[in-house]
């Protein structure tokens, strides 16, 4: 995986970027999680103009618990260091290098190259409870004074530039893509009655839509890169519109076929439980309010 490259973001081949992670997360999630915050990290290095460690796996650790964010130490020993915990690392034993989100005393971003951080790196993955994602190896990470191989962009870099609501688009690829593994049972599948045939279809209909979607957000994309406004706006439409057709499709499986693949298949059932959890990175009512918002503020701009 490392050593693949996807269409630059924004380049004039997003769409294809785009059925990349869709195919990546159809043949599996759990591989998807991974790919998608690597694919990422690659695309935010580019956006900083510096490049990535070659044959190194990256991950992306930007979840934060408000008032508890990182504190980068400058100059602690010959290298600014990192210091407090991050949850919700995806990868936290299997990457070699994170790009890492710091509040204090700035917003910053910083690589870090864990395989020399050892010792000053701990990991609890206790906390995860479900066997959904349990291959990616997620859990909380605390820094004990990390060095940090280099500092990301200015203060701000991460969420400010347009490629933070570009690379938004990319779990919702995923997500598409895991939805539409659950048709591979439906098309196998020797149930025929009508209920079954008319939740397959809509559930057809659904991966079709999502597909159409991911490129139209493409082109969008290549269209316009620099425009943070529409970017923003774009990713929020897109990943509710794909949040809504692969949670139906969820829901369609799960009536049409029963409890069979859901109990007795263990990569369906998987399946099942990965896509449910990753769906939640939707957050629901509290995007539609940003996406209402931010709506509002890019047509009173165009005005």
């Amino acid at each position: 995986m490392c050593d693949r490259s996807l269409p630059h973001l924004g380049g004039g081949e997003t769409p294809q970027r785009h059925a990349v992670l869709f195919d990546i997360g159809e043949e599996d999630l759990s591989l998807a999680k991974i790919a998608e915050a690597h694919f990422d990290a690659q695309a935010i290095l580019d956006e900083a103009r510096l490049s990535p460690e070659d044959g190194a796996i990256y991950a992306v650790w930007a979840s934060e618990v408000p008032g508890q964010g990182l504190e980068l130490l400058r100059g602690i020993g010959s290298a600014d260091c990192i210091t407090g915990g991050k949850p919700f690392c995806s990868g936290a034993t299997l990457v070699d290098r994170a790009l890492v989100t710091v509040a204090h005393p700035e917003p910053l971003l910083v690589e870090v190259d864990l395989r020399r951080a050892r010792g000053t790196v701990d990991w609890d993955l206790s906390q995860w409870s479900t066997e959904a994602f349990r291959l990616t190896c997620t859990g909380a990470v605390r820094f004990q004074q990390t060095s940090v191989e280099r500092v990301v962009g200015a203060a701000g870099f991460y969420l400010d530039r347009p490629g933070f609501w570009h690379g938004a688009c990319g779990p919702a690829a995923c997500w598409a893509g895991g939805a539409a593994g659950l048709l591979h049972f439906a098309r196998q599948s020797k149930r025929n009655d009508a209920h079954t045939v008319a939740h397959r279809a809509a559930m057809e209909a659904n991966v079709w839509t999502m597909r159409t979607l991911l490129t139209q957000a493409g082109v969008e994309i290549d269209q316009a890169p620099g425009d943070r406004g529409a970017a923003h706006v774009r990713a929020l439409r897109l990943r509710h519109m794909v949040e809504q057709l692969a949670d139906d499709t969820l829901q369609r499986f799960s009536r049409a076929y029963g409890p069979h693949p859901l109990a007795m298949d263990p990569a369906m059932s998987r399946r099942c439980a990965e896509l449910n959890l990753f769906l939640r990175q939707c957050h629901g009512e509290r995007d539609l309010e940003a996406l209402g918002r931010a709506e509002a503020e890019l047509q009173a701009a165009r005005a």
